[in-house]
């Protein structure tokens, strides 16, 4: 997707420790019609599935979900990173290692939400080393419902992540994949 691979040229920042900043277009501060376009083409990627639902992580990918969603015409359900009184005894949790803030936690969904029914579309912003991914398919299978892939905004191929959703049989859709990336370079897989 050459507008999302322009954004990041544009507006992205390459930090120690592998972190790829979008914070003011993505992820923290957030530009509209990109995740419009963004939306619309995980529509045309997915159009073929039988999708019931959108399933993504507490936070960054709840903005991707919803607005990828009204094209779908499908509810979004984000998995939740804390326990908290408004979030049912009964759930589904999926077990999430975060590069970016080095810990372990759960992650978990309300058995109200997800049935063995549904088809659901995982919507998230980043893959690198796969662990979001996975946690959020261990939500999937616990519910007994079908997995029909993952579209990810931006992959960082040069990571093992990708390689795990294979090995999961799960089919991943990246709208940008990098293949490098340093300080002031950014290289983008064709």
């Amino acid at each position: 997707m050459n507008l999302l691979k322009e954004k990041i040229l544009e507006a992205g920042r390459v930090e120690a420790g592998e972190v790829l900043k979008v914070d003011s277009f993505l992820n923290h501060q957030l530009d509209i019609e990109l995740l419009n376009e963004i939306g619309k083409e995980f529509k045309k990627r997915f159009n073929n599935k039988n999708i019931t639902k959108i399933l993504t992580a507490e936070v960054s990918g709840i903005a991707i979900a919803a607005i990828t969603a009204q094209y779908f015409n499908v509810p979004v359900i984000f998995a939740k990173k804390t326990e908290s009184k408004n979030l049912d005894n009964e759930t589904y949790e999926g077990e999430v290692y975060s590069y970016t803030k080095d810990k372990h936690y759960k992650i978990r969904v309300s058995k109200r939400y997800i049935s063995q029914e549904d088809h659901l579309l995982i919507i998230d912003d980043f893959l690198a080393n796969g662990q979001a991914l996975l946690g959020l398919k261990q939500i999937v299978d616990e519910a007994k419902a079908n997995l029909v892939g993952a579209g990810i905004v931006i992959e960082k191929g040069f990571q093992k992540g990708r390689k795990l959703a294979e090995e999961a049989n799960i089919n991943v859709e990246s709208l940008a994949i990098i293949r490098e990336m340093q300080e002031e370079k950014i290289v983008f897989e064709d």
